[in-house]
């Protein structure tokens, strides 16, 4: 008999960060009095857990009727970087559980890669 697996979908993560980037970007409008962005620029780490065409998708979603309804959205998506404690170098890595690529040590501390952040909004002008 087969075993059925429980498998979430997959954008729920990201469906909640989209909803969280639209809900900041709106309050900001409130606040600074802009209506209509033309350009919304995030970063989403290698290591921020972040699927990228999943969060696109999701913001795509989201912004009809709000001020990103006709934005242009970047993702930038910059490495993960890493310090090693024994060989003291800052190196790349692809996952946190990864070793130093130059020693092979662990453990290493992650230094960056790692945040989902809105990096800057291009408003304009009602």
């Amino acid at each position: 008999m087969a075993r059925l697996r429980h498998n979430p979908n997959p954008t729920m993560h990201e469906l909640s960060l989209a909803d969280g980037i639209v809900r900041m970007v709106e309050a900001s409008a409130v606040r600074a009095r802009f209506t209509r962005v033309s350009r919304l620029r995030l970063e989403a780490g290698a290591l921020a857990g972040v699927e990228t065409q999943a969060l696109r998708f999701a913001l795509d979603a989201l912004r009809p009727g709000t001020c990103l309804q006709d934005a242009q959205i970047d993702i930038d998506e910059p490495p993960g970087r890493a310090w090693c404690g024994p060989c003291g170098s800052e190196v790349r890595i692809d996952s946190r559980a990864d070793p130093c690529p130059r020693c092979g040590g662990y453990p290493v501390r992650v230094v960056g890669g790692a945040d989902l952040r809105v990096v800057d909004l291009l408003v304009l002008e009602p």
